[in-house]
């Protein structure tokens, strides 16, 4: 297998991340843009309700993604280190271990969602007209986070690996597969709701199976090791996953903070809005990703080369590289706010007709959600930097800031103060605080080291 020329500890910063970031980037957007698609069948399709039943769903999984993350983080983080000291047998076991303790994970979340699907869902905010729909949707949208743990970890050490576009295609194909599987199963065979679940749970298996084959057959470094099962390689194993976990906490309070975004903004919008303002802010969420993947690629692009650099205490490159990320990163929140700003209309079109009043209450709020996203974007990539140099406390502390701390008060107590239309200034409100708060951070430790 064919795999890119990459020295991560001399060849120049801005090749390596552009070799890093083109291929993560085109991965993640299509992903998104899969999302998306998805949604517009959906609403086409079957109409706004299954999008609000959609986004009640969604909120979970995105919590699931987030300890994928928290693993695939922590472990690309502690591989990296451990090559760099030339310990490739503790950097395999580390990958190892990472892809069991997801799936062990998984399979206990299953067990607690799908014991009873209306309770979960009632718990979720849905309303009863909204359960059928949840019914048909929810156990193969759950199911899928088995394959999406599999992608989501299995991609970090692809990329760490030296294989980034290996890693795209990963995401590409199974997105692709979604678009064709979706149009048959909602239109020629109008299986409805449940028909767009099975067609993400194949597709995120296509993924999830193609990350496996790699660690366990193409790797070259990076591949999977026998986990022993003696008391001491267990305790060995509980350690290593805990100090991964460390590691990437913020990285799953970062994808919490989607899943807080859209449980809180379920009720919220349910209280003041109604179904048809779950429906619009479901709107948003599908084009919200486009923001996470954004700030995602660009950290988790520059993660490789700030971790192996730090390794070796070239500590010149580590903030040449976190320099070029931030600067990618305030471009690319400037131009997806201006989009929103520029095209709401045209955004929400794709999904419904703009003249249902759901549709209109997305339009009039996608100017005032698009604030948030320049900021959302810098927090994902400054927080980003933390894990991988290994600076646990503020990672921890600026994700909880996003993601709670400030979040939840921005969606309870704005729309008491403003009125109904401020509910879309919440995210907006919780992620510039945390800007400032990271700026703060940095200005003090730069004039008090």
């Amino acid at each position: 297998m064919n795999r890119d020329s990459i020295d991560l500890g001399s060849d120049k910063i801005p090749r390596l991340f552009r070799l890093y970031l083109v291929p993560t980037l085109l991965g993640m957007l299509a992903i998104c843009a899969v999302t998306a698609t998805d949604g517009i069948f959906v609403g086409r399709g079957i109409g706004s309700d299954a999008l609000a039943a959609v986004n009640i769903c969604i909120a979970p999984t995105m919590v699931m993604m987030g300890i994928f993350l928290m693993l695939g983080v922590g472990s690309s983080v502690v591989s990296s280190i451990h090559l760099a000291s030339g310990n490739v047998k503790a950097a395999r076991l580390n990958v190892t271990q990472a892809i069991v303790c997801a799936t062990l994970v998984t399979a206990i979340f299953l067990i607690l969602t799908l014991s009873s699907v209306d309770t979960t869902g009632h718990f979720l905010g849905s309303s009863d007209a909204l359960m059928p729909l949840l019914r048909e949707y929810m156990p193969w949208i759950f199911v899928c986070c088995l394959f999406q743990g599999w992608c989501g970890i299995g991609l970090f050490i692809v990329r760490l690996d030296g294989s980034p576009k290996y890693a795209m295609w990963c995401n590409v194909i199974p997105g692709l597969l979604n678009i064709v599987l979706d149009y048959l199963f909602i239109f020629p065979m109008n299986m409805g709701l449940r028909g767009a679940a099975i067609a993400t749970c194949i597709s995120c298996a296509v993924g999830g199976f193609m990350a496996l084959y790699y660690l366990g057959v193409l790797a070259s470094t990076l591949r999977f090791i026998r986990i022993k099962l003696s008391r001491k390689s267990l305790l060995l194993t509980f350690r290593n996953i805990g100090y991964q976990c460390k590691i990437g906490i913020s990285a799953l309070l970062g994808e919490a903070t989607m899943g807080v975004l859209m449980l809180t903004g379920n009720l919220v919008f349910m209280h003041y809005l109604g179904e048809d303002g779950v429906g619009a802010f479901s709107i948003a969420c599908y084009y919200c990703p486009f923001a996470f993947m954004v700030g995602n690629a660009i950290a988790q692009s520059a993660q490789p080369i700030i971790s192996f650099n730090y390794g070796k205490e070239h500590f010149a490159r580590v903030g040449m590289t976190e320099k070029l990320a931030i600067y990618s990163a305030v471009a690319c929140g400037a131009i997806v706010t201006a989009a929103f700003i520029i095209f709401p209309r045209e955004l929400v079109s794709l999904f419904l007709d703009p003249q249902l009043h759901t549709a209109q209450i997305a339009i009039a709020g996608f100017p005032k959600f698009s604030v948030a996203f320049i900021f959302f974007i810098f927090n994902l990539t400054a927080i980003g930097y933390f894990q991988s140099v290994e600076r646990i406390i503020p990672s921890i502390v600026f994700a909880l800031f996003r993601g709670l701390i400030f979040l939840v008060p921005a969606f309870v107590l704005l729309p008491m103060i403003w009125g109904d239309s401020a509910i879309w200034l919440a995210l907006g409100v919780s992620e510039l605080l945390t800007t400032l708060t990271i700026i703060a951070y940095y200005l003090h430790h730069r004039t008090h080291p």
